[in-house]
């Protein structure tokens, strides 16, 4: 899914965990497949963010080279705005659009 195009609250929404966690039937469970995906996010925006500003590094380290770019402030401040990856994640996983598993309970014939 594309974090950019996501519908996911900008701000923390209260959720009832025992709502969310109606197909796990496991609350850290839930939390647990929520976590995992945020991080994919957070690494897949921090990757996007990384080769944007690649563009901007100087190949010299000296303090007084470094100066404003408007291009490169822009880019930082859209970043900021979007949601937080763990916003996206459960917006994610409410939607169904995450897939998972747990091999434990596959392995003992837990499937529900």
């Amino acid at each position: 899914m594309d974090y950019k195009k996501t519908n996911a609250p900008l701000n923390t929404v209260t959720r009832d965990m025992m709502e969310l966690s109606k197909d796990t039937g496991n609350v850290y469970e839930t939390v647990c497949i929520i976590a995992k995906r945020a991080n994919q996010i957070a690494g897949e925006m921090k990757h996007d963010l990384d080769k944007k500003l690649q563009e901007f590094a100087s190949l010299n380290d000296n303090l007084e080279e470094i100066s404003e770019n408007r291009e490169q402030i822009e880019i930082s401040k859209y970043y900021e705005k979007l949601p937080k990856p763990t916003l996206i994640a459960t917006q994610e996983y409410t939607e169904g659009k995450i897939f998972f598993r747990n091999p434990a309970k596959e392995k003992l014939g837990l499937d529900d």
